[in-house]
C-alpha cells in the first residue's frame, strides 16, 4: 500500500496515500481496534454541517478569508450529504470527548478543501471538540426525528387508525391479567395503541426543545476561549438555514459540555416508545397465536415458513422482529444513562458511545414502525367466528348484572356457567330471576362496549 507522510504534534506517521485524513485520525485508527462500529451517518451530516456553519460564521466575522471560508463550507457540506463516509473509518469506542473523531472531520475537510486550509487553524477555528460533538449529537438527533423516525410513527399511527375505524363494529372479549375480562371492540382494542404512540409522539417532541440549544462558542469548558463572541449566534443561524431547524445557542454552555441531559432525556423518551411497541408487537403474537391451540382472533400476513422441520408452520415474524428492536433500544437507553452519568467536572467523557446509541435507536426505532404498519398492522385478517364463540361463552359479561342482582349472585352465576361450561344467559334465566328479554339487553356484548359513554350522556 502505498503511503505519505503526514505530521501532527507527535511527529511524523505514515498515512494511506489515497486517503482525505491526516495524521490524528491515522493514531486514532491504530489506537481503537475495538468493535468496527463507525460513528453513525446521522452524526456524520450533523458534523459537517456544524462545520460549514461554523466556516460561514468564521468568514463573516473576518476571521476567514471569504474564499477560504466557502472552500471549507463547500468540503464540510459534501461530507454532511454522505459523500465522502468511506474517510470516517474510526472505531466508536475511542477517545472519550470525539476528539478523534472531530479531527478526523478537520482533516478530511482542510485536504478537500485545498487552499492551504489547515485541519485546526482553519476548519476548527473557534471551536473545540468538547462543544463540537455534544452539539453533533443534538443536531445529529434532532435532523435523525424530524426526517426518519416522527413520519415512520406517523405512519404507524395512522395504518393503525385506520384499520381501527374499520373495526369499529367487531366485539371481542378484552382480557386482564391475561384471562377473560368484559367485551370490547377491536377499534377501541386499537385505539388504545394509537393513543400511545401519539403520547410518545408528543413526550419526543417536547425533548426537542432542549436539544435545540447548542453549546457551540463553548470550545473547551463553556468559557468560549478562542471564539468570537458573536461565533455561537452566526454559527447557529447558519447551521439552521442548512438544516431547516431553529437552533439557538445554549442558555449555560458549561451545562452543555459538562452534561448530556437532554441526550438522556430523548433516549429515555425512546425508551417509552420502545414499551409501547413491544407492547403493540406483543398483543398482535398473543392475538394471532394457534391458529388452532391459541387465541386465533387474527391471522397475520403470511410471510416465510416458520420452521425447518414442520411443514405448513408460520410464525409472526415481523411482532418478533420489532420486539427484539425494542429490547436493543431498552439496553441502548441503559447504555446512554450511564455515559450520560459519566460527566466528570467540566467535561462527558463518553460522547461517542451517547452517540452511537441515541442515533441509532432512532434508526432502528424508525425502521420497527415502518416494519410494523406495513407489514403486520395493514394487512392482518380479522377472525370473527373465533371472538363470537369466545363472547358467547364468556361469564364474566355477568359484571353487567351487579347493579341488578348484586355482585354475591352474580360471582355464583359466573361460578356456575365457568363450572359447567354453559353461556351465561342460560345460567343466568335459572338463578338471576330476571326475564330472558332484560338478560339479552343487559348481557348484549356490543351494548357493554359503550356502556360508560352511554352513562356519560344519560348524565
Amino acid at each position: 500500500m502505498k503511503t505519505r507522510i503526514e505530521r501532527d504534534s507527535l511527529g511524523e506517521l505514515a498515512v494511506p496515500a489515497d486517503a482525505l485524513w491526516g495524521a490524528q485520525t491515522q493514531r486514532a485508527i491504530g489506537n481503537f481496534p475495538v468493535s468496527g462500529w463507525r460513528m453513525p451517518r446521522a452524526f456524520l451530516r450533523a458534523l459537517g454541517l456544524i462545520k460549514a456553519a461554523a466556516a460561514q460564521a468564521n468568514a463573516r466575522l473576518g476571521l476567514l478569508p471569504a474564499e477560504l471560508g466557502e472552500a471549507i463550507a463547500r468540503a464540510a457540506l459534501a461530507v454532511a450529504d454522505g459523500s465522502h463516509d468511506a474517510q470516517f473509518p474510526l472505531d466508536v469506542f475511542q477517545t472519550g470527548s470525539g476528539t478523534s473523531s472531530n479531527m478526523n472531520a478537520n482533516e478530511v475537510i482542510a485536504r478537500l478543501a485545498g487552499q492551504g486550509a489547515h485541519p485546526n487553524d482553519h476548519v476548527n477555528l473557534g471551536q473545540c471538540s468538547n462543544d463540537v460533538v455534544p452539539s453533533a449529537i443534538q443536531v445529529g438527533a434532532c435532523l435523525a426525528l424530524r426526517d426518519d423516525l416522527v413520519p415512520a410513527m406517523a405512519g404507524l399511527r395512522r395504518s393503525i387508525d385506520r384499520r381501527s375505524r374499520a373495526l369499529a363494529g367487531v366485539v371481542k372479549t378484552g382480557r386482564t391479567h391475561l384471562m377473560d375480562a368484559m367485551p370490547l371492540t377491536l377499534g377501541q382494542e386499537l385505539s388504545a395503541w394509537s393513543a400511545q404512540l401519539g403520547s410518545a409522539l408528543e413526550r419526543i417532541e417536547d425533548s426537542q426543545k432542549r436539544l435545540r440549544r447548542l453549546p457551540l462558542g463553548g470550545t473547551a469548558i463553556g468559557t468560549g476561549v478562542n471564539a468570537h463572541p458573536r461565533f455561537a449566534a452566526l454559527a447557529c443561524r447558519a447551521l439552521s438555514r442548512q438544516a431547516g431547524v431553529r437552533f439557538e445557542p445554549a442558555l449555560n454552555r458549561f451545562e452543555g459540555i459538562a452534561a448530556q441531559d437532554a441526550a438522556v432525556e430523548l433516549s429515555g423518551q425512546l425508551n417509552v416508545l420502545a414499551c409501547t411497541m413491544m407492547k403493540i408487537a406483543n398483543d398482535l403474537r398473543w392475538m394471532n397465536s394457534g391458529p388452532l391451540a391459541g387465541l386465533g382472533e387474527i391471522e397475520l400476513p403470511a410471510l416465510q415458513p416458520g420452521s425447518s422441520i414442520m411443514p405448513g408452520k408460520v410464525n409472526p415474524v415481523i411482532p418478533e422482529s420489532v420486539a427484539m428492536v425494542c429490547a436493543q433500544v431498552m439496553g441502548m437507553h441503559h447504555t446512554v444513562s450511564v455515559a450520560g452519568a459519566s460527566g466528570n467536572f467540566q467535561l462527558n467523557v463518553m460522547l461517542p458511545a451517547i452517540a452511537w446509541n441515541l442515533l441509532e435507536a432512532i434508526r432502528l426505532l424508525a425502521s420497527a414502525c415502518r416494519l410494523l404498519g406495513e407489514k403486520a398492522i395493514a394487512g392482518f385478517r380479522v377472525r370473527r367466528d373465533r371472538l363470537q364463540q369466545a363472547l358467547a361463552r364468556n361469564p364474566i359479561l355477568v359484571t353487567a348484572l351487579n347493579p341488578v342482582i348484586g355482585y354475591e349472585r352474580a360471582a355464583a352465576i359466573a361460578k356456575r356457567a365457568y363450572a359447567e361450561r354453559r353461556p351465561i344467559l342460560e345460567v343466568a334465566l335459572e338463578m338471576s330471576g330476571l326475564g330472558e328479554a332484560e338478560l339479552r339487553r343487559l348481557l348484549d356484548p356490543a351494548r357493554l362496549t359503550n356502556a360508560g359513554s352511554a352513562r356519560s350522556r344519560k348524565g
